[in-house]
């Protein structure tokens, strides 16, 4: 009835899947548990790793090289065997002691794709670790009332509920190893007028990165998301960003913006980079960076 596909990589997923594993043996489904390692190097995280196989239903495989999370997740997909593949990334833990109980109720809907939602644990996270908390809890914490409201704007591949035929179909793998991929997901859902539906079955995202590192790799996300989606029809119905960019340049003024960015962007780092990162000025790098990227 439901393969839970988890990809992970120098984590240790033990603690999600005994949650998992509980939780489903109590519902009685038919199910199965598996979790990719994508070419990890840390030995005790899988060593860890390897107790998986330790329990029912459950198998621990490894990437002999590291794909990257896209074409892990797709052959999670192939070797699954049931209808339903439930994705989750390996640092998160759920919310709600029924978390896969209300999974499974939405099982058998008109809707071939589940949003749970995502998290953030209220205490505080580490000064080198703000900016990716702040930014969570600012931007991605909504409940699904809110999220329904622009239901491909809220697509989070790391907890998500999908029949595997339509994971498959619009699967982001040949892309290559890109940061970001959710949005080209999302995208691929909404021209293909896939439903989607939204509740409240949040998990805590745990796994979060230095404020260097997610402040590079929002970066890197803004590279991959104008070389494939920039020119895409109605791409504005489901980000943002990539509608502030188009109006501007369609005014032609992203040049100009490109050019206020260039004398703006030591501040505006300082701004996002600290103690106390503001949100606004990462908003405003963004959009003066994405101008700023030189048409391919």
């Amino acid at each position: 009835m439901l393969s839970i596909l988890i990809p992970t990589y120098n984590y240790c997923a033990m603690p999600l899947v005994s949650i998992l594993w509980k939780q489903a043996l109590e519902t009685g489904i038919d199910f199965e548990i598996i979790v990719l390692d994508d070419g990890s190097s840390d030995r005790i995280s899988i060593e860890e790793n390897s107790k998986i196989n330790t329990l029912s239903h459950c198998r621990f495989e490894r990437n002999e090289t590291n794909l990257g999370r896209a074409e892990t997740r797709n052959k999670l997909a192939e070797i699954s065997k049931y209808e339903w593949c439930l994705f989750l990334d390996s640092d998160v833990i759920p919310v709600k002691k029924d978390y896969l109980k209300t999974y499974i109720a939405a099982i058998g809907k008109e809707y071939d794709v589940v949003i749970g939602g995502i998290l953030y644990e209220e205490k505080k996270a580490d000064y080198s670790k703000i900016l990716r908390y702040k930014y969570g809890k600012s931007r991605e914490e909504n409940k699904a009332d809110i999220r329904k409201l622009n239901p491909y704007s809220f697509i989070f591949s790391g907890n998500i509920l999908i029949r595997k035929v339509i994971f498959i179909a619009h699967n982001y793998s040949s892309l290559g190893n890109f940061y970001g991929l959710d949005i080209y997901f999302a995208y691929q859902l909404y021209m293909d007028n896939v439903p989607v539906i939204h509740i409240d079955n949040e998990i805590y995202h745990l796994g979060l990165e230095d404020n260097e590192v997610f402040f590079k790799k929002s970066l890197d996300s803004l590279d991959s998301r104008i070389k494939l989606l920039g020119n895409k029809p109605n791409i504005e119905d489901i980000n943002s960003l990539l509608k502030h960019y188009n109006i501007l340049r369609k005014r032609k003024l992203d040049r100009l913006i490109a050019t206020l960015f260039k004398l703006s962007e030591p501040v505006l780092k300082k701004l996002i980079l600290n103690r106390n990162p503001n949100l606004l000025s990462f908003d405003l790098y963004r959009l003066g960076y994405i101008c700023s990227i030189k048409p391919s």
